[in-house]
């Protein structure tokens, strides 16, 4: 069976894709790694993507200058490869496709978006998509709003681009190389299609409530308050446990 994500690192400056990682790259409280398995769960949920290289950005809002490290100065923005990418693409690609490197950061026709180029190629299982967004319970840059997106990464071949809303102006915006700047998660198409989310029922007062769901209530809340030796993160535990024994 193949993976259900295959990175191909094109630019391989910089760090490759990693596991998220429960405690988000060391930001969370040890209280919250301990006992919020709610939090954790979702911040080690997919993989970290990281800037190739150290770059730097201003914006007056409506142009943008560049650098990075190791340039010799500062460069307008309109769209940019990556230092010195296309002629090792071009000598290494098919006749047909030399001339087609993409582009590290390019300048969107929108106002104030940003196309940021992560520096792989990204392939996944047949219907299996990619999710992108901001880095799960990890602080960034209030300079900048990620703005999600979707990849059909089964089907779309290119490289994989997300971007971002630059908020910031006549300051520099800094993208660190070792820091992550993207989290992706692999989901599956049919859970964002029409029919599979529209299929919801909603229903209101304490009557909606049945007798499983106040029996479910009663050990979720009230079992635990009721008992004064109860042990912290208990619902941690039983998540853990449960996630252990369906992998038997």
């Amino acid at each position: 069976m193949p993976p259900t994500v295959t990175f191909k690192r094109i630019v391989q400056t910089g760090l490759p894709p990693r596991r998220a990682t429960r405690d988000a790259a060391g930001t969370l409280p040890v209280r919250a790694v301990r006992y919020c398995e709610p939090v954790t769960a979702a911040s080690s949920f997919g993989w970290y993507l990281f800037p190739p290289i150290t770059f730097q950005l201003m914006f007056d809002g409506v142009n943008a200058i560049w650098t990075h490290d190791g340039a010799d100065g500062w460069y307008p923005l309109k769209s940019a490869q990556y230092p010195g990418l296309a002629e090792q693409f071009n000598a290494q690609a098919p006749a047909e496709t030399r001339g087609f490197s993409p582009p590290f950061l390019a300048m969107m026709d929108g106002p104030a978006i940003l196309q940021i180029w992560t520096g792989v190629i990204a392939r996944t299982a047949p219907n299996w998509s990619l999710l992108l967004h901001a880095p799960t319970n990890l602080p960034h840059s209030p300079a900048y709003h990620h703005l999600d997106g979707i990849v059909e990464t089964d089907v779309w071949g290119g490289p994989l681009f997300f971007n971002v809303r630059l908020v910031n102006t006549g300051t520099p915006i800094r993208f660190d190389a070792e820091w992550p700047f993207l989290q992706v998660k692999p989901v599956y198409r049919q859970h964002y299609a029409d029919d599979f989310l529209n299929d919801v029922q909603i229903d209101s007062g304490l009557e909606a409530l049945t007798d499983d769901d106040w029996s479910a209530y009663y050990r979720a809340v009230v079992a635990p308050n009721k008992n004064p030796n109860r042990t912290l993160g208990a619902y941690a535990v039983a998540a853990r446990k449960r996630r252990a024994e369906e992998r038997e």
